[in-house]
């Protein structure tokens, strides 16, 4: 019998995420790529590379699960047949691997999200609404206008012996009191140990605010790969904090999870030639309600692929 894989996609603001799952839940491929601004041009580029990666050994594809803010324009540009939020998808992931889980941090490029796991369940969660001082985007900023990398971002946090207090609750501000920071003397690693723990405390007080943390908690998403933010979570809640094996893609690795579940007769998916072909998009507005949704449509140069962005469902259908 012919072994199936499944692939799982996650499109948010700053990367595209590929995860390709094969039998006995194997690691097939996976990838972590920047957006720039360009989500279909870079789901197409990822699963080129897919392509290139793995060659004539591809299995064929049983189901396509898809993921993150971007995930109803990439749903309608492959064919998924699973379409997802990234709470489900997150958490599946941090189960699967963690059974034990009862808190997941997610913090992303633009979001930031708790969940409430109890055996195995998601019993509540929380995001950010409106600011982006606890994000990865942020800590891009920062790391630009130091000259650092994201990576040496992480390495200089880990040499901080006495972090500086820095002012966390908003980015113009935290920027600010960094800037000060400096102009006094403070040493850069420990501004920069200081700006990971003002970030840890603005998420806990305001996205986890009324919720319940309890052990083991699970960071994941793009800022986990940032060591100095494991290092703030630990210290500030006096307990270990597990970046999992897939801490980068969970979100994809979620998706090819629940698509493997779901394991549909015959996949929707239009398979990796067709998935590159020439997308078009164009929007326009519903006239008939007072609503006036803003619809995207998504077309090949065969058909239309897919409609959303209204609220009723009438064009999605």
């Amino acid at each position: 019998m012919t072994q199936l894989a499944y692939l799982g996609i996650d499109v948010g603001s700053i990367s595209v995420n590929l995860f390709l799952l094969g039998a006995d839940d194997r690691e097939l491929y996976q990838s972590y790529r920047r957006v720039d601004g360009d989500p279909v041009g870079c789901v197409q580029g990822s699963l080129a590379a897919l392509c290139e990666a793995i060659g004539e050994s591809l299995p064929p594809v049983g189901g396509v699960g898809v993921t993150g803010s971007g995930r109803a324009l990439i749903g309608a540009v492959v064919g998924a047949d699973l379409i997802k939020n990234e709470i489900s998808a997150h958490a599946r992931a941090a189960v699967h691997l963690h059974p034990e889980v009862r808190t997941v941090f997610e913090i992303g490029g633009q979001d930031s999200k708790v969940t409430v796991v109890r055996d195995g369940v998601v019993v509540d969660f929380a995001m950010n609404l409106v600011c982006a001082a606890g994000t990865g985007s942020f800590l891009d900023s920062q790391a630009k206008r130091l000259n650092l990398s994201i990576e040496e971002l992480s390495d200089k946090a880990m040499l901080s012996r006495q972090p500086t207090s820095i002012a966390g609750r908003c980015t113009v501000f935290a920027e600010s009191d960094m800037i000060h920071k400096q102009q006094v003397g403070h040493r850069q690693e420990d501004i920069v140990m200081g700006l990971c723990e003002a970030m840890a405390r603005n998420f806990l007080n305001n996205v986890c605010q009324g919720k319940e943390i309890e052990g083991p908690v699970v960071l994941q998403g793009g800022v986990s790969a940032n060591r100095g933010m494991r290092r703030a979570f630990e210290k500030i809640l006096d307990t270990r904090v597990i970046v999992p094996q897939y801490n980068m893609v969970m979100g994809a690795y979620g998706a090819a999870l629940l698509a493997a579940e779901m394991a549909p007769p015959t996949s929707r998916f239009r398979g990796f030639e067709s998935a590159l072909r020439p997308i078009a998009t164009r929007g326009f507005v519903c006239p008939d309600c007072a609503n006036q949704c803003e619809i995207i449509e998504i077309s090949d140069r065969q058909a239309v692929l897919g409609r959303s962005g209204g609220r009723c469902r009438k064009w999605e259908g």
